[in-house]
C-alpha cells in the first residue's frame, strides 16, 4: 500500500444513467471551433484542422448542480457539447476503428471565462485559465453506447441545444461537426494514446454567449441526454 504525505484526493467520475455504478475519468480533452458557424463567429476558418486543449478531471459538475460564478472573469460563456466517454484505449486508431474505442456519451458545457481566453490569446499565452478551472466541466450521466437509439449512435445526427432562463441560445445538429466523432478519436490518439476512462468534449455550435449570477442553463442532444446547472454567486478564492 503506498504511504503518501498527504491525503490523495478522491478519484473524479461521472454518473451513469440508470445505474449506481460512476465512470472513473482520467483526462478531458476538449476539440475547439469544431462547428463551422461557432468558428466564423469568433472570427475564424472552418476549415482548420482539429485542435485540443484540456481540462482538469475534477472541473465536472454534476446536473441539477448550483455552481459558483469563476472568479477572474466578467464575461463567462456556455459551450453546449456532445461528450465521448473512452471505454477502450488506443494510439494512432483509425477513423473506421474509432467507434470501437467509445464506451458511451453524454451532454457536457464548456464554461469559458472568454475574456480570459481573449486576452491571452492575443499575447500568444496558453488558454488554461480562460478555460480550465473549477466547475468549468459540467457533465449529464453517460449513456452506455449500447443504449443510445439506433438513429444517434454513430453521431451522425441529432439535435444539440442550450437554453438560458428558457430563451434558447444555441440550436444546432451533429450533423454540422466540422470533424466527425471517429476523426476526433482518430486525431486525438494520434497525438497521445488514448486511455479508457478519458472524455472528449466534441466542441460548441453557434450562439455562445455571456451568462452570470442566478442563471438557470439546460440544454441537451437527442437521444444522449439533458443537462441542467444554476449559476451561483461569483465565488471567492
Amino acid at each position: 500500500m503506498t504511504d503518501y504525505v498527504i491525503s490523495p484526493y478522491p478519484r473524479a467520475s461521472a454518473a451513469v444513467m440508470s445505474s449506481k455504478q460512476r465512470f472513473p475519468v482520467r483526462r478531458i480533452f476538449c476539440v475547439g471551433r469544431n462547428y463551422g458557424a461557432h468558428a466564423r463567429e469568433m472570427g475564424f476558418s472552418d476549415k482548420e484542422p482539429p485542435f485540443f486543449f484540456t481540462k482538469p478531471a475534477d472541473a465536472l459538475a454534476e446536473t441539477g448542480a448550483t455552481i459558483p460564478y469563476p472568479p477572474l472573469t466578467k464575461d463567462l460563456h456556455h459551450e453546449i457539447e456532445l461528450v465521448l466517454a473512452v471505454g477502450k484505449s488506443g494510439a494512432n486508431i483509425a477513423a473506421e476503428d474509432a467507434m470501437m474505442h467509445i464506451w458511451g456519451a453524454g451532454v457536457g458545457i464548456d464554461f469559458t471565462r472568454r475574456d480570459l481566453q481573449i486576452a491571452h490569446r492575443e499575447k500568444g499565452r496558453p488558454w488554461d485559465w480562460g478555460k480550465a478551472f473549477d466547475h468549468s466541466a459540467p457533465l449529464s450521466p453517460l449513456i452506455p453506447l449500447a443504449d443510445i437509439p439506433k438513429a444517434q449512435a454513430e453521431f451522425n445526427t441529432g439535435r444539440i441545444w442550450l437554453s438560458v432562463n428558457g430563451e434558447l441560445r444555441q440550436d444546432a445538429d451533429l450533423s454540422e461537426l466540422i470533424w466527425s466523432v471517429t476523426d476526433i478519436i482518430a486525431f486525438c490518439s494520434q497525438s497521445v494514446r488514448l486511455q479508457a476512462g478519458d472524455l472528449i468534449f466534441t466542441g460548441t455550435p453557434a450562439g455562445v454567449s455571456a451568462v452570470g449570477p442566478g442563471d438557470s442553463l439546460s440544454g441537451g442532444v437527442d437521444g444522449i441526454g439533458e443537462i441542467q446547472i444554476t449559476l451561483g454567486e461569483r465565488e471567492a478564492v
